[in-house]
């Protein structure tokens, strides 16, 4: 979620499930429209663990900082320093969690200030804003020293430090013998940093085979949509994952049906960064009609899917983790609170779906350019639709018509391995460049 206006609504601990909790502690503040955390016991008792308040720390200078998180439970995390504009994300599991007190408005050490919300079903993000580019030197779960409690330590320094690091020349080291016979050499350095902390993230992309089990897709020259679809999907998984950098989930790895519906909730259990849809299009009354096509959310839909997400949030593009929430507070029947929740989540996704609006213009544009060096492409091949697997707003997703099964020339390419090899490359590229891209990489 973003991070912007909205950042007031969760100053210290946070999690997925005591949205409600917080609404009851400040019944004077939200009727101003505005709701606050309080930091004390009441509030950790109502959102998890208590946490002794010494977990979370800030210090160091600007040679090293250290950022202390206190944690309810041991959790999955990934750690990642960008810059433009410079600053750290902490990507964890939900879990309660405790920051260090404010700056004031003053850099501690390397960093300005730092702010955490929900970034996904499931999902927690910390934002630390920093003074420079920093790369992360260690990022590690640790207990306190009584033992009852854990938090991440996050240490940063300035990327400028390893840039004087690698202008130093090398020394070589001296071998000889002497009385300790002949010395081994030094050992081989550590790996960077800021490589580390590359590796630590890998966006997750879940491919989506149309159709499957009785529902065939389109038939025609040979070319079962299902089959063909699920086929290329596999090669593509296969592409994308030997380039290292990303995991690759896909909805469906054999012959059977899955719900569309089922298919986006896949996408969000599975925190994906990217959702591409494959499929085999089809002409009526035109053999000659051939070549890809890339579809997204069609603008008007997306209009229409911000307006319902100010009415009933059942209908929205909230989440399924989302609509849950809301009716979880319903149980509760304090109208108030439900509607202001209702309110606080549309306008969370509705802001979510503009910048993932963005990002699909910008993916989508790629994967055209790209495929269209390695396959025909239909006229005019950007195209936008209302399917029901493009109406999310938690992460990028395009929908890819590989050929048309009507071709003769498109089903034959449609069952060719040297094909899906090539066109596939196309794609893995396309995905590259995506997450190479600046829009890609703000924070949600």
């Amino acid at each position: 979620m973003l991070f912007g206006p909205m950042r007031h609504l969760w100053p210290h601990v946070i999690s997925l499930s005591a949205l409600f909790a917080v609404l009851t502690l400040a019944p004077d503040a939200r009727a101003q429209g505005a709701l606050v955390a309080d930091p004390g016991q009441k509030t950790q008792k109502a959102m998890g663990p208590t946490l002794p308040s010494d977990v979370a720390a800030l210090g160091g200078d600007q040679a090293r900082t250290r950022f202390l998180i206190g944690l309810g439970r041991t959790v999955d995390y990934q750690v990642l320093a960008l810059t433009n504009p410079n600053r750290v994300i902490v990507e964890l599991s939900e879990t309660t969690l405790l920051l260090p007190k404010e700056t004031g408005g003053k850099a501690v050490g390397l960093i300005n200030s730092f702010r955490a919300g929900i970034s996904g079903p499931g999902k927690l993000r910390v934002v630390i804003d920093v003074t420079q580019p920093v790369v992360v030197e260690s990022a590690r779960i640790e207990k306190t020293s009584d033992g009852k409690a854990s938090r991440l330590a996050v240490m940063i320094v300035p990327a400028s430090t390893l840039t004087k690091e690698a202008k130093k020349p090398f020394a070589a080291p001296t071998f000889g013998l002497g009385a300790a016979g002949l010395q081994p050499p030094l050992p081989l350095p550590a790996v960077r940093p800021d490589v580390r902390a590359a590796k630590a993230f890998k966006p997750i992309i879940v491919i989506d085979p149309g159709h499957g089990g009785h529902d065939t897709g389109a038939m025609k020259n040979g070319a079962i949509e299902k089959d063909v679809v699920l086929a290329f999907s596999r090669v593509l998984k296969r592409k994308i994952e030997e380039a290292g950098r990303f995991k690759v989930q896909m909805t469906r790895e054999t012959d059977e049906f899955i719900e569309l519906g089922e298919r986006v909730a896949f996408a969000e259990r599975n925190n994906a960064s990217l959702f591409i849809a494959v499929h085999a299009d089809y002409a009526d009354s035109n053999n000659k009609a051939r070549g890809a096509t890339i579809y997204s959310l069609r603008d008007s839909v997306a209009n229409a899917l911000q307006r319902s997400a100010k009415g009933d949030a059942s209908e929205s593009i909230l989440s399924k983790d989302e609509v849950e929430i809301v009716k979880k507070a319903s149980v509760d029947g304090d109208v108030d609170a439900v509607a202001a929740v209702k309110r606080i989540l549309a306008d969370l996704a509705g802001r979510d779906l503009d910048l993932t609006r963005e990002r699909t213009s910008v993916f989508s544009k790629s994967v055209v350019d790209l495929m269209g060096a390695s396959t025909h492409m239909r006229n005019d091949p950007a195209q936008q639709a209302g399917f029901r697997v493009l109406k999310t707003a938690h992460f990028p997703s395009v929908l890819i018509e590989l050929a048309y099964v009507t071709n003769k020339e498109d089903a034959a390419l449609l069952q060719s391995d040297a094909w899906r090899e090539k066109v596939a490359d196309s794609i893995t590229t396309a995905v590259d460049n995506y997450f190479a891209s600046h829009i890609a990489r703000m924070p949600m």
